[in-house]
């Protein structure tokens, strides 16, 4: 008796791709837009990755070739007159949650968990696509589906693990709810190139809120972040990166009651900012130009002009990208669910130096590795070459050929 061959699955031309430059920003569209064919799994360095389980056909395939942020994002560019660090923007405030309990467990001052509660209560949307801590895996994440206050509040608070929360895009989309969705600015980016395809999907997805974003270390930082508050993993019952304060600490809770804490400077600055994905260090967007509304933290600077990581009453900054997102702010002020002030743009790049120095870098780190023929992603209406002229040559230099370095290094 003979047994016929299986025809191998066809390789997606676009995954392939994203591998070949180890590109993926681990958000799952690919899952979502095809999920009888790719599922999202940790791979050996503790991201999260595309698998292939089957063969994609035609119509997904360009979906998510059109959308991938790995392989691309296009943008708006800055209006005339605006700073080009930080595209973009209708309006610009500080502010925090004047629920006590959502400004205390939020990263910062709340400020996006209030406005997701507000939109639930509101009935603007049916539902919340975001993330929260994974009961099987304290260090982990999960999508949850908020469709009250009591959930906004249980997952709020930084989770620098990965996650995948545009894996679920087909059920979602199935559901017929409305949803605001709440991602980093790579899932936001791929959710609105997705809706901008498919009306179904914007109509899934009428408000897209994200946040300032640094980076997603890998699950092997959170190991190391672990053994360096000396936790035992085999141990943890809960743990939280961030909140419960602001900056708020890294709390790890062990299963005989006891905790190991650290700051937030100590646990992001010196362990996991060291674990971040490529895709991550050459981002063009950490401040969320695809969304309605952009959160993040607005530190006071020292006197040298960076952020001071002191415990304080949480404070935000919120960023209203479109008409949208400045009409949905506007009915949260005005309902009292935020209390917010007027912020100068132009004390943004004291308070966010990570996000300055980056998208200054990034132009010269990009052609480093387009001179090594790597694959980068393309970038559209981000102006990349302006903001590289905000740096001296001599530092543009180095960040050339650091990345080159390293580029040879990894060939090696």
């Amino acid at each position: 008796m003979t047994t016929q061959a299986q025809t191998p699955t066809p390789p997606s031309a676009a995954l392939s791709l994203v591998a070949a430059g180890d590109l993926c920003a681990g958000c799952g569209l690919c899952a979502g837009l095809a999920p009888e064919a790719v599922t999202m799994a940790v791979d050996a360095r503790g991201f999260l990755r595309p698998v292939q389980r089957g063969p994609i056909p035609a119509a997904q395939e360009a979906a998510i070739a059109a959308s991938c942020p790995g392989l691309g994002q296009s943008a708006r560019p800055a209006k005339p007159g605006q700073e080009v660090l930080w595209g973009p923007f209708e309006r610009m405030k500080t502010g925090f949650s004047t629920d006590p309990a959502l400004r205390h467990a939020g990263a910062s001052g709340g400020a996006l968990s209030a406005l997701a509660a507000h939109l639930l209560e509101t009935g603007r949307v049916d539902a919340v696509v975001q993330i929260e801590a994974d009961p099987a895996n304290p260090t982990g994440n999960r999508t949850r589906i908020s469709t009250a206050r009591a959930h906004i509040l249980a997952s709020a608070g930084s989770r620098y693990a990965p996650s995948a929360p545009l894996a679920g895009l087909a059920a979602l989309r199935a559901s017929g709810r409305r949803h605001a969705f709440i991602g980093k600015p790579c899932d936001a980016a791929a959710l609105r190139a997705a809706a901008a395809r498919d009306p179904a999907i914007a109509h899934t997805f009428p408000v897209i809120l994200s946040f300032f974003c640094a980076g997603v270390p890998s699950a092997r930082g959170a190991e190391e972040l672990l053994a360096a508050m000396g936790a035992d993993a085999d141990r943890l019952e809960s743990f939280r990166y961030r909140g419960n304060g602001w900056p708020g600490r890294a709390v790890a809770k062990l299963n005989d009651g006891t905790e190991r804490e650290m700051s937030y400077h100590e646990a992001w600055g010196g362990v996991l900012s060291g674990h971040v994905q490529h895709r991550c260090k050459i981002c063009a967007d950490g401040t969320g130009g695809a969304a309605d509304l952009v959160f993040a933290d607005a530190w006071e600077a020292d006197p040298r002009g960076y952020p001071i990581f002191d415990e304080a009453p949480g404070q935000s900054l919120i960023v209203a990208r479109t008409a949208l997102g400045v009409e949905l702010l506007s009915e949260a002020e005005g309902a009292g669910a935020l209390e917010t002030q007027p912020f100068d743009v132009a004390e943004l790049a004291a308070i966010q130096p990570g996000q300055r120095e980056r998208r200054r870098a990034l132009f010269a780190r990009l052609a480093a590795l387009k001179l090594m023929l790597r694959p980068v992603p393309r970038y559209e209406g981000l102006n990349l070459r302006a903001c590289a002229r905000q740096n001296p040559l001599s530092r543009n230099a180095r960040n050339f050929l650091g990345t080159l370095r390293r580029a040879l290094r990894r060939q090696a």
